[in-house]
């Protein structure tokens, strides 16, 4: 069986065990563990899909990255059971926190391995968008906030299809400390408001402001792509 496969298989089976896990010490629904796998099945069919040869591994920092995966999809599969999830919020908070803990790790493997790629960069980055939008969700199910707070996980998203119509928007970004630090506050606000102290008022306003800040950091961005596309001729 290819090496890449078989990878994958392992991350399948490390979630059935955490299942498992959270079934006997915090009674996780069947629908919830289903819905789990799925998630976890659609990340690993797009995983293999991408790779470009399943015969080789997809090497330390990409395995580090999909460990990450699990517990998003772990994170994400409590949305079929809202009941539960109200009831575990902290336990969901502890999961999504390590999950984005381990964002750094993968980061650091690549650069101690030398397995940097563009395709670890990629997963890596579309992994913690997919899991700001599960918490965005886990927040309007739970009454912390309404329906526009999805905005939050949506944002990068209308970014991209955005890119299709305008095209001068794709194209690389400078490092930036206040993009991290937006990021760094975002997520915070997300976990912070899905524990029990945070009642739905304050919530909504955490959330509010960081929704601006995220507002206003993209707002930036697209500025500072408008004006270097039209120097470098990319727009009419």
């Amino acid at each position: 069986m290819p090496v890449a496969v078989l990878e994958v298989l392992a991350a399948l089976g490390m979630l059935l065990g955490l299942g498992a896990l959270g079934g006997m010490l915090g009674a996780l629904p069947l629908q919830a563990m289903w819905a789990a796998a799925g998630v976890l099945l659609a990340v690993c069919a797009l995983v293999l899909h991408q790779w470009p040869d399943l015969r080789t591994t997809l090497g330390p920092a990409n395995r580090v990255t999909l460990g990450r995966a699990v517990l998003v999809a772990l994170v994400a599969g409590a949305l079929a059971a809202p009941g539960w999830a109200q009831q575990h919020a902290t336990w969901l908070a502890a999961v999504a926190g390590i999950a984005l803990a381990l964002d750094g790790v993968d980061g650091w493997v690549a650069r101690r391995w030398r397995c940097a790629s563009a395709f670890g960069a990629r997963f890596d980055m579309e992994l913690d968008a997919f899991l700001i939008l599960v918490l965005c969700a886990h927040l309007v199910a739970m009454g912390k906030a309404g329906s526009w707070v999805l905005a939050i996980g949506a944002m990068r998203y209308g970014f991209v299809a955005a890119m299709r119509v305008w095209p001068w928007l794709d194209g690389p970004l400078p490092e930036s400390g206040r993009r991290k630090l937006v990021c760094v506050l975002q997520v915070a606000s997300l976990l912070l408001c899905l524990l029990p102290v945070a009642d739905a008022p304050s919530a909504a306003a955490l959330l509010a402001l960081a929704l601006g800040l995220l507002a206003w950091s993209f707002a930036v961005d697209v500025r500072w792509r408008y004006v270097n596309g039209r120097s470098a001729g990319r727009i009419g």
